[in-house]
């Protein structure tokens, strides 16, 4: 059980992840007890079941998806912080 007062860490999806998910931005609260495990983007990645249908929880973020924390581009494998903004960015094209 997480504590109340820990702020959730708000998810945003971009483009086409947000297209296949259904939902543009949530809040999601982290594991906050004591010597609990830190959460990274993948996890929750993960955690969220965004590369395949519900029920799918396990899939890896693909290469190609981008991480940011805090609007800074991150490393897949950053610990979050409660109150931190993850987005995912799915690859950007253009010309």
């Amino acid at each position: 059980m997480t504590h109340p007062s820990v702020p959730p860490v708000h998810v945003r999806l971009f483009a086409g992840l947000r297209e296949q998910a259904g939902w543009g931005e949530r809040l999601i609260q982290l594991d906050a007890r004591p010597g609990a495990q830190r959460t990274t983007a993948a996890d929750l990645w993960r955690q969220l079941a965004l590369d395949g249908g519900p029920g799918e929880e396990g899939a890896e973020l693909p290469a190609t998806v981008r991480v940011a924390i805090n609007q800074a581009f991150a490393a897949p494998d950053s610990p979050l912080s409660p109150g931190d903004e993850v987005a995912f960015l799915p690859p950007i094209t253009g010309g």
